[in-house]
């Protein structure tokens, strides 16, 4: 039966003002050695849990369509939901894949519709835990039996060790900042970023539980070279980065150094095959 559910949220337009007017999400993942590193091993790790191409996926809240666009390279067959209009727009211009208007919490697709389901944005932009539950309920509700969805959170360290590698944790007001962010995780818009919770590995297993969906893997994606990358002091140093690369290789699923990492891959539905960086 099709459960797909037609009423659709509004999104938060603090978020909508943030990528549309101020800030430029469509090269985030390539014009510096951080984005690259999120880049490269956000595309290591689907490549070991996606099912095989010509395969379906949702990729909801892709943004630009960034990730969509390398996995319609590798033959998948993908559909893009985004809620921001500057963002489709930047995703239609690959014209490698489907981009249509849609929402994490409210999906207009047929039940069991896709063999993956990716929410590589929603989660951390989505406060409420209600929401981040039905989020993942509905990926639930759309992917086929045994399929796979993986969800990318924010780590509640992230914002500690980025602030701090940039030196920005020097200024007062920031620091006081991040003491209250350790305690509740809802971040303040004056760190530059939008509305945004961060995640504690605890939370994250928590919303899965509550959205009714087995619990995830964990896999922590930049490792414990993520602060000396963002720092830019090496931002030249194809060894240091090549070192990075490797560190989060051995670190990504030891659950004392996911806090390491700026960023946690949740993964239901497909066991991992192949070591870690053999893809």
């Amino acid at each position: 039966m099709d459960t797909a559910n037609p009423a659709r949220p509004v999104l938060n337009p603090v978020i909508d003002e943030f990528y549309s007017a101020r800030y430029d999400e469509a090269d985030r993942l390539s014009r510096d050695a951080p984005g690259r590193l999120e880049r490269d091993r956000t595309r290591e790790i689907l490549r070991r849990v996606l099912p095989a191409a010509p395969a379906r996926i949702l990729d909801i809240g892709g943004g630009p369509g960034v990730y969509a666009a390398w996995l319609a390279e590798l033959g998948y067959q993908v559909t893009m939901i985004e809620p921001v209009a500057r963002h489709r727009e930047q995703a239609a211009a690959y014209g490698t894949f489907a981009v249509a208007d849609g929402d994490a919490r409210a999906l207009a697709h047929p039940d069991a519709s896709a063999d993956a389901v990716l929410l590589l944005g929603p989660m951390y932009h989505l406060v409420d835990p209600a929401e981040r539950a039905l989020a993942l309920a509905e990926a639930g509700r759309v992917v086929r039996p045994g399929g796979v969805i993986a969800a990318a959170f924010i780590n509640r360290q992230a914002p500690i060790l980025d602030v701090s590698a940039r030196l920005r944790i020097n200024d007062d007001g920031v620091f006081a900042h991040l003491r209250r962010l350790r305690d509740t995780g809802v971040n303040d818009e004056a760190t530059g970023f939008t509305v945004a919770y961060f995640h504690s590995p605890r939370e994250i297993l928590a919303d899965f539980a509550a959205a009714g969906l087995p619990e995830p893997r964990l896999v922590g994606i930049e490792g414990p070279l993520m602060a000396l990358i963002v720092s830019g002091l090496v931002e030249d140093r194809p060894d240091y980065f090549e070192a990075a690369l490797r560190s989060a290789q051995v670190a990504e699923d030891h659950p004392d150094l996911l806090a390491t990492s700026a960023h946690v891959l949740a993964v239901v539905g497909s066991a991992p095959h192949g070591a870690p960086g053999s893809a």
